[in-house]
This record gives structure tokens, C-alpha cells and sequence, in this order.
């Protein structure tokens, strides 16, 4: 098939392109080289394909997308600005990119009548804000988030707002309501929503993935927005301590990017799947301070934790993956979490990566994010 793939030079859209080209299929690209992921001088990487057709052009340009939009029968959408904390001031450019950029791609899609069948959307466990939550006392499910006032006393833990216990954390489903906490979480709600909403008024067979937090060779180490993994491995790496918020026992669902293009590939040949939403994790939780030690020990660095004590707006405690929706398509997460590590850690070791993170974090205390 020919397939569009845009972000196709990024950390996950380069992986799934080395799958799809591996399929067989033809592939496009069409990426703009973004500075803040591939640096001032905006080189294509040297792990792009070879055998993928590569334009340089953005998804809010009409021209560019059209160009690109051509002869394709599967549209890939992964362009988009990540950064939860940055989302926050830069929240037109994120509004820009994120939610403009997808409806110029569906408008040129239904509008030019072109040949594409599919369209699968990069989504965000963001979308749900607080995972979900049970109170052992009084069954009750409500948790919403935690206010300002109780993290301001370093009061980390959801607390029921019935009973006032401390409420348990539970695999996040699809069905959980959606309360997004970050303007980055906001534009992801929204680009699964139009693509799902458009894809259902015209036809074009459309699904919403929404991705956990992914680790993996590839990622952008230079940029300090990226996922924390290869934050907390920029740090490290430069002799640095992982900077941690809250007390390090909040807790994630982190995924391989090798499993991530799995549940791509599976997506797009998956009839049942279509017009859904689906959430792509491991279903296992995995704390903060435990991921930093692990990478530490990883990297065989001599440097401890420095955990802050402090908050950060639109963070939140606990969110891992509830998979069972997925599985029933026949997904299920390959690589084991301390090996994935380990192959992160493998190649890091080979990166030279510009420590940012520290000029990124007093950036937030400027905007009053962190306190």
C-alpha cells in the first residue's frame, strides 16, 4: 500500500516507518525537521530510511499536505508539538500545530476527495488526566484531582472526597471521562476527536491510539520536553542527578517503542479496530524514583536522585494502562521493561546530548508552573 506517515523523522514515526518499509509498502514522509527535536540545523537524521520517500514541508501548510496527500491509501498522523510543561506557555503553538494541523489535514482529505481509506492518529494517555482510582473504605470512584491546597502541604496521594481516605490506583480504561490537565493534553483530546468525528461523516476508516509513556533508542535526548526517560538519560549521561518532582513515587506505564509500532501495524490491519479508541500500554505501573534508579544503575553512573519536594501544574499522580480493549485484537506488549531499558540505555551511550533540562525547569518556575 502507499502510506503517509507524518512525523516520519521523529523518534516513533521513524521506527513504524522501518516497519512499514519492511512490509513492503511504499512510504512517505512529510516532517518539518522540527529544531527543537532535530536540532538548529535541522539534519535528517541518520537512521531515516532510505527507502522512504521524504518531503519537508508542515502539516498547517495546505500545499505541502496536499503534495503529500497524493496517491496515498493510509494516513499515519503523528505530527504534533510534545511537551506537557512547555504546552503551558506555548500554548499557541501548540494549539497551532496539534489541533490546526489536523483539521488542514482532514479538511484537504474530504475536500480534494483523495484516495486515502484510513487514517490512524496518534493519541495520548494525557487525555485522562488522573488515572482511575478506587477508595478501599467506601467504594468510591470519584477521585477528580488533587487541589492546589493539598499539594501545596505535600500531600501527594489522592484522597477520597467522601471519607477523606487515601484512594487506591487502578488500571485507567477508555471509557474513563476525559480531563485533560495540560494545554498538550487538550490538543490531543481534540486531534482524536476531529479525526474519529470526520472519519465517521465521510467513510474514511479512522483510529485513535492512545500511546503511554514510550522509551526507546531514537528519542530526542537534546530536547528537555521530551518523555522522561530520555530526560532522566540526558541528565545522567552529563553527570547530572534526575531532577524528580513530588517524592518520586508517582507512577507510569512505560511502553517500547517496538510495541508501540505494533499496535500501529495492527491498527491499520485491523478491520475491527476501526473507529475506535485504544489505549497502547504494558497495563503494569512503574514509579518515578524506580525508573531513575534503574536507568542509573543501567548507565553504571555514579549520581543520586534529586527529588524536588516540589509540584508542577497539570501533573499527575498515578495513570497506567488498562489493555484488555486492545488485546482482544491480538496486542499484547513484547518487550520486558528492564531489557527495553536496557536497549535505551545502549544506545544512549552512544549519543552526545545537550543537558537542557535544568534551564527547562526554570523556565517553568519563571511561568509560576512549579511550586
Amino acid at each position: 500500500m502507499n502510506i503517509l506517515v507524518t512525523g516520519g523523522a521523529g523518534f516513533v514515526g521513524s521506527h513504524l516507518v522501518d516497519a512499514l518499509v519492511g512490509g513492503g509498502h511504499q512510504v512517505r514522509v512529510l516532517d518539518n525537521l522540527d529544531p527543537q527535536v532535530h536540532g538548529t540545523e535541522q539534519r535528517l537524521p541518520s537512521y531515516f530510511n532510505p527507502s522512504a520517500e521524504l518531503q519537508i514541508g508542515d502539516v498547517r501548510n495546505r500545499d505541502h499536505v496536499a503534495k503529500a496527500l497524493e496517491d496515498m491509501e493510509v494516513v499515519f498522523h503523528l505530527a504534533a508539538a510534545v511537551g506537557v510543561g512547555q504546552s503551558m506557555y506555548e500554548i499557541e503553538r501548540y494549539v497551532d500545530v496539534n489541533v490546526r494541523g489536523t483539521a488542514n489535514l482532514l479538511d484537504v482529505l474530504v475536500n480534494k476527495k483523495l484516495g486515502v481509506r484510513k487514517v490512524i492518529v496518534a493519541s495520548s494517555m494525557s487525555v485522562y488526566g488522573e488515572g482511575a482510582y478506587m477508595c478501599g473504605k467506601c467504594g468510591n470512584r470519584d477521585a477528580g484531582m488533587r487541589s492546589e491546597e493539598q499539594l501545596k502541604g505535600r500531600e501527594w496521594e489522592m484522597m477520597c472526597e467522601r471519607c477523606g481516605g487515601e484512594m487506591k490506583e487502578e488500571a485507567t480504561g477508555e471509557k474513563k471521562t476525559l480531563e485533560p490537565t495540560s494545554v498538550y493534553a487538550a490538543t490531543k483530546r481534540s486531534q482524536e476527536e476531529l479525526v474519529l468525528t470526520v472519519g465517521l461523516a465521510y467513510g474514511i476508516k479512522a483510529v485513535a491510539l492512545r500511546y503511554f509513556n514510550i522509551y526507546g533508542p531514537r528519542q530526542a535526548l537534546s530536547n528537555p520536553y521530551t518523555g522522561v526517560c530520555a530526560i532522566f538519560s540526558t541528565r545522567i549521561t552529563n553527570g547530572h542527578a534526575p531532577m524528580i518532582y513530588e517524592d518520586g513515587r508517582q507512577t507510569r506505564d512505560f511502553i517500547h517503542v517496538g510495541d508501540i509500532v505494533r499496535a500501529n501495524m495492527l491498527a491499520m490491519e485491523e478491520e475491527g479496530m476501526n473507529f475506535g479508541v485504544f489505549n497502547v500500554g504494558t497495563g503494569k505501573p512503574t514509579s518515578i524514583a524506580d525508573l531513575a534508579q534503574l536507568l542509573i544503575e543501567l548507565y553504571g553512573a555514579d549520581v543520586g536522585l534529586e527529588i524536588e519536594d516540589k509540584f508542577r501544574t497539570g501533573d499527575i499522580r498515578h495513570c497506567y494502562a488498562d489493555i484488555r480493549k486492545i488485546q482482544r485484537f491480538g496486542f499484547g506488549p513484547m518487550v520486558e521493561f528492564r531489557e527495553g531499558m536496557r536497549e535505551l540505555v545502549d544506545w544512549g551511550k552512544g549519543e552526545r546530548a545537550q543537558d537542557r533540562v535544568a534551564e527547562a525547569q526554570e523556565e517553568l518556575r519563571r511561568k509560576g508552573l512549579v511550586k
